[in-house]
Formats: structure tokens, sequence, C-alpha cells
């Protein structure tokens, strides 16, 4: 699954889901400055990407362009399964099916 989409398949809007494919030349959206949103599927999560240098966002919980509340984020519960399976997400190696929904989407 890329980043462009949901588990579901949609997004909110189309304005998302164009923002979420706007990108060019650069190596990653990060690092592109026309990049303004991102989608971070293993935490079913959005943000405004923070042109740092980095890769960081920071979370919004309503679309910026038609104002629908956005799913909850399951980051604490990514790392709650994690730990629950003795991973450390900062030192080992993180399983594939953490890596995207997949976790998640089989739990429902």
């Amino acid at each position: 699954m890329s980043n462009n989409d949901t588990p579901t398949g949609t997004h909110c809007c189309d304005r998302m889901l164009v923002e979420l494919g706007r990108g060019c030349e650069h190596t990653t959206r990060y690092e592109c400055p026309d990049a303004l949103v991102e989608y971070l599927s293993n935490f079913d999560e959005y943000g405004i990407i923070v042109h740092d240098g980095g890769s960081s966002i920071v979370q919004i919980i309503y679309c910026p362009w038609c104002g629908a509340k956005l799913p909850e984020s399951k980051r604490d519960r990514w790392f709650d399964e994690l730990e629950a399976r003795g991973i450390d997400p900062l030192s080992d190696e993180v399983p594939p099916q953490f890596r995207d929904a997949s976790w998640w989407k089989q739990q429902r």
C-alpha cells in the first residue's frame, strides 16, 4: 500500500487526495516544498510536513480543506503492540506487517 492510499482506498475529499499525490523530482516528499501533507498508513495518521530537513509531521485531526474529522491516530496502539511482542522499534527490526496498515486492519 502506498502512503497515498488509506486501507479503504479513499480519503476525506478529492483535495486531500490531490495534496497527498503532490510532489516533484525530490527523493522524498519531505524534501519537496510542494508536498504539504502526509498520510502514514501504519498509524492511520495525517499530518502537515515539517520542512526542516527531517521527516517529521505535525499531526492534524481535521482536514484543512473540507473540515472532515480524520481517523484517530493508532500511533500509541502501534507502540503498545510492538512492546507486547518484546520489540523495541528504536533498536529492533520492525516486522513487515507493522510497516503499513496490515497490523491494525487485521484487528478490526
